[in-house]
């Protein structure tokens, strides 16, 4: 019988970053990718990061972010557009569903953790 592929598929790292334990799960469904990074072990604050057709541009891909749940602070997206939006324009520019859960959300810290998105690609 013949292996069959899971009908969705997913990857979870954890790693100490800067001393913290920090996981990252990344699960591909057919029309978004949906990734947790979370320090807390839990989803955190739920932000939707979609490509935008409306730049004049097309060479330089934009993308808004849209908190759907928990805090609603600049630094929210800051990061998630850091974290995220390489993974929409790698799976060919479909939506990123991202749960964050922070104690460091220092520059350091979330370079490590978007190397961490990219050890865990199912995109």
């Amino acid at each position: 019988m013949p292996s069959l592929e899971p009908i969705v598929r997913s990857r979870k790292v954890e790693k100490d970053v800067n001393g913290v334990s920090t996981e990252v799960v990344c699960t591909e469904f057919s029309n978004y990718i949906f990734i947790v990074v979370t320090q807390y072990g839990k989803i955190g604050t739920l932000i939707s990061i979609k490509p935008d057709s409306t730049t004049s541009d097309m060479s330089i891909p934009t993308f808004s972010t849209k908190v759907l749940l928990g805090n609603n602070e600049p630094l929210t997206h800051v990061c998630a557009k850091n974290l995220a939006a390489f993974v929409s324009q790698e799976a060919g520019n479909r939506p990123v569903l991202l749960g964050l859960a922070l104690k460091d959300s220092s520059v350091d810290s979330i370079q490590q953790m978007k190397e961490m998105i990219k050890s865990s690609q199912v995109w």
